[in-house]
């Protein structure tokens, strides 16, 4: 074992060396407790612990937790033992050695994750940082109702679409400059437009007529071919023909 300062040693008559190495030996009956003084053990722990001059109490309560186990034995081992003990003395130290061992195990783990390198000490970030890559993977949790909507919107767009253009009877624009052009030579008074469409149309076509007429007789006014009058706001409309 390393001799080093945490260690408590110990010297008395019938053992001298580590107090945890004699616990070990006592739990295997390798020493005779019989002859190792615990008042003298009491005194070099105390010892002990007065003159280390930076004082680890964890450790040190260790070592009063092993003395104590050793007084325990030992007295085991002068008083009668009482068959209907349980736990045995055995028992009980070697509990406390896997305890101890446990103790140990966890304080140097403790001490391996404080003595890891530190970010900005021992460690640095690099200058550029590339960043971390995100993968992202989609899960998708639809009903039929959802996917039979989906495939109809799919099939209505990628469905060849046939564009028929229904025919209606509309009078051109040409045709009405012609007719009004016509029948404006035979008038010499104010007439309103309505009297310049065809009779005998059906409903549509004279609505189509009577903005064709609109625009005819517009382009007539734009030429000084005929003036327009309206007496009021969504008054009829009158035209007449400018003699030349």
């Amino acid at each position: 074992m390393d001799g080093g300062d945490d260690i408590l040693k110990i010297e008395v008559e019938g053992w001298e060396g580590p107090l945890d190495l004699l616990l070990a030996l006592a739990r295997t009956q390798k020493v005779d407790l019989r002859q190792i003084s615990i008042l003298e053990l009491v005194e070099q722990y105390l010892a002990y612990v007065h003159a280390a001059r930076e004082l680890r109490l964890e450790l040190a309560a260790d070592y009063l937790v092993m003395a104590a186990w050793l007084a325990y034995l030992k007295s085991a081992l002068l008083l009668p033992r009482n068959p209907a003990e349980s736990p045995s003395p055995e028992e009980l130290a070697l509990r406390l050695q896997l305890r101890l061992e446990r103790l140990s195990a966890m304080r140097e783990a403790g001490a391996r994750l404080v003595a890891r390198d530190r970010m900005g000490r021992d460690v640095f970030p690099r200058g550029a940082p590339e960043g971390l890559r995100v993968q992202r993977q989609a899960k998708w949790e639809v009903e039929i109702y959802d996917l039979i909507a989906a495939y109809g919107r799919i099939s209505a767009r990628t469905r060849p679409v046939m564009h028929v253009v229904a025919h209606r009877d509309v009078m051109t624009l040409e045709a009405a400059l012609e007719r009004l052009s016509t029948q404006l030579g035979t008038r010499i008074d104010w007439d309103v437009i309505e009297s310049f469409l065809p009779e005998g149309a059906s409903d549509l076509f004279r609505r189509s007529a009577l903005a064709s007429s609109f625009v005819a007789a517009l382009e007539l006014a734009r030429q000084g071919r005929l003036e327009i009058r309206q007496d009021a706001p969504f008054a009829p409309l009158y035209l007449k023909a400018i003699p030349v």
